[in-house]
């Protein structure tokens, strides 16, 4: 058999070695002069000849020290802390979210907001104007004490006592009517808020009463219920119709003639200015036992003009575009 003959195997390590590297081939992949992390980076590895996607951590290494964008949610304490955040990363995308929800208020700035306009999804690369709104700053607002105080006891029956208690505590809330509105009519030389009240007292045909009347009630107040039977007969058919007539009484045996109203001032928002509210004024008896409740009069109305004055403040402060309700989720 002839060395030179190409079937022969003359040397079985310089074969062996050939053989391997060959099993251990991988084709070289050429790097980008500069780092894009819009395209995805391969590899070959020699077991298996699998293919690696070394993407992920290319993108760890170019966010080392620095990242790639901005995201994560700022939760701020104020209204003017979101302000300075919304004018410190606000570009022409941002915008303001504003939801009113009485029991969980709460205003959202996104600076990586999506740009206006129609979605286009023709380019390779995606819609041109979505973005990732990632990069976004909230702010909850925090209800007062004294209106956490109110609407924890608005329409709820409290005994004697209780009421007593409560109004005791919260005594520095109570105002006592104006002249204007004991009289009860809407004059142009009357304050604003004046007049609303005296409009409300008239709707629910009420009568505005003071603190101090309002705390000798609730130390001293009794009620004692008469019941009389009535029979009344028409002369013409005979007809007769029987009915009792029931009252309330106070101790000396006159009927009860009590404040159904009573004002107070109190601030929506912790810090915030204080809005003059009617509170409702009322009492229930059964048997021996009576129970007051006390019911705030459309809250609502306190709590849109305090959260839009709020608001738009935000709106103006920074020239953002507001929308109210909540942004998308992903």
């Amino acid at each position: 058999m002839a060395y030179d003959d190409p079937d022969v195997m003359t040397n079985p390590a310089e074969t062996m070695r050939q053989v391997m590297e060959e099993f251990g081939h991988h084709k070289d992949i050429d790097l980008h002069e500069t780092l894009d992390l819009t395209r995805a980076d391969l590899v070959t590895v020699p077991k298996h000849r699998d293919i690696k996607d070394l993407t992920p951590q290319i993108r760890s290494a170019a966010e080392y020290l620095k990242p790639a964008r901005r995201k994560g949610t700022a939760r701020l304490e104020d209204l003017s802390s979101i302000i300075s955040w919304a004018n410190r990363f606000k570009g022409e995308t941002s915008a303001l979210f504003a939801e009113p929800d009485m029991a969980a208020p709460k205003l959202t700035c996104i600076a990586d907001y999506h740009a206006s306009g129609p979605a286009d999804q023709t380019t390779v690369t995606g819609d041109p104007t979505a973005r990732h709104c990632h990069h976004k700053a909230t702010y909850s607002f925090p209800l007062s004490d004294e209106w956490k105080a109110w609407m924890g006891v608005s329409g709820e029956p409290l005994e004697k006592d209780d009421m007593g208690e409560f109004i005791e505590i919260n005594a520095k809330d109570v105002m006592d009517p104006t002249p204007a509105i004991l009289k009860g009519e809407e004059l142009n030389d009357n304050q604003g808020w004046e007049n609303r009240l005296i409009r409300t007292a008239n709707q629910i045909e009420g009568k505005f009463g003071q603190l101090h009347s309002l705390l000798q009630m609730s130390k001293q107040f009794q009620v004692f219920e008469t019941s009389d039977l009535s029979v009344s007969t028409n002369r013409d058919t005979g007809e007769a119709e029987i009915s009792f007539v029931s009252e309330h009484k106070d101790a000396a045996g006159k009927p009860l003639n009590i404040p159904n109203l009573i004002i107070i001032a109190i601030p929506v928002f912790r810090g915030g200015a204080a809005y003059r509210m009617a509170v409702r004024f009322r009492y229930r008896k059964k048997g021996g036992k009576i129970c007051f409740i006390l019911s705030l009069y459309n809250p609502e109305k306190s709590f849109e003009a305090a959260f839009k004055e709020a608001v738009e403040q935000a709106e103006q402060d920074t020239q953002l575009p507001l929308f109210y309700g909540a942004p998308e989720t992903s």
